[in-house]
């Protein structure tokens, strides 16, 4: 790129989901794009440390390399400084990433009317919005105050499916409690209700496995479910950067 666009990526002050965060953030920092962390106070975000001990039936937890990747996040000097939520200008930026995760210390980002509104100023500004996992329901809870409607009422999209939430709560139960269950309602069920009947919740193949990830491209709208989509929505992100920038560039 030509030149050093900047991609926003707010995470909660602990539990968030390594790979969704690590992963695009490798792919962006290699295209030469800037990436801005926001937590609510401005101190260093902590992931979910359960999601680095391992995989479980070589689905869940993130994956060796995955975790070399985040140790090296970790030591990134953006991400180690933060901008705080109310700190953020839409203006600055050419899109937003919002990772998921399940953590009980998720609430609090999914649960910030402060950052939904930031959210909506995103979707003002006609930028680009990627979101994986339970980052979708930031998306459906951003209400835009023109409409009393949702930011993705009417669009398609994807976001950590109800098949997939059910086996990794299941597959967990006996040792983790409900920790795989943020929510007594399913993100897919949440997320398909603000989308509401003209908007359209994709849920991909059947099987969901590594190396074969699946995004959906709505406009500016890049979505996807589960960890092991993490590369595919990076490189979507930074396709979708590349053609801003050689589009503003050709004007």
């Amino acid at each position: 790129m030509p030149s050093m666009p900047s991609i926003l990526m707010p995470l909660p002050s602990e539990g968030f989901e390594p790979t969704e965060v690590a992963v695009p953030w490798k792919i962006l920092r290699k295209a030469g794009v800037e990436v801005v962390f926001a937590t609510l106070d401005g101190k260093p975000a902590a992931c979910d440390p359960l999601a680095l001990e391992g995989v479980v039936f070589g689905q869940i937890g993130a994956r060796p390399n995955d975790v070399q990747t985040y140790h090296e996040l970790a030591k990134d000097a953006a991400f180690r400084s933060p901008i705080r939520y109310d700190e953020i200008n839409p203006d600055r930026f050419e899109g937003v990433h919002l990772p998921g995760g399940h953590a009980p210390g998720m609430k609090p980002y999914l649960e910030s009317t402060e950052l939904q509104g930031k959210i909506v100023e995103f979707f003002s500004r006609d930028l680009l919005v990627s979101a994986i996992c339970h980052g979708p329901v930031l998306l459906a809870r951003a209400i835009d105050p023109k409409t009393n409607l949702s930011v993705v009422h009417g669009k398609k999209l994807t976001g950590l499916t109800k098949k997939l939430e059910r086996a990794a709560f299941w597959l967990t139960f006996w040792t983790l409690g409900r920790h795989f269950r943020t929510y007594p309602e399913y993100v897919q069920d949440e997320v398909k209700r603000a989308v509401g009947p003209n908007g359209l919740f994709e849920t991909g193949p059947w099987g969901a496995s590594y190396g074969e990830g699946y995004t959906v491209v709505d406009g500016n709208l890049m979505t996807a479910r589960w960890p092991g989509d993490s590369d595919e929505l990076g490189r979507s992100l930074v396709a979708a950067l590349e053609e801003r920038v050689q589009g503003a560039n050709a004007s």
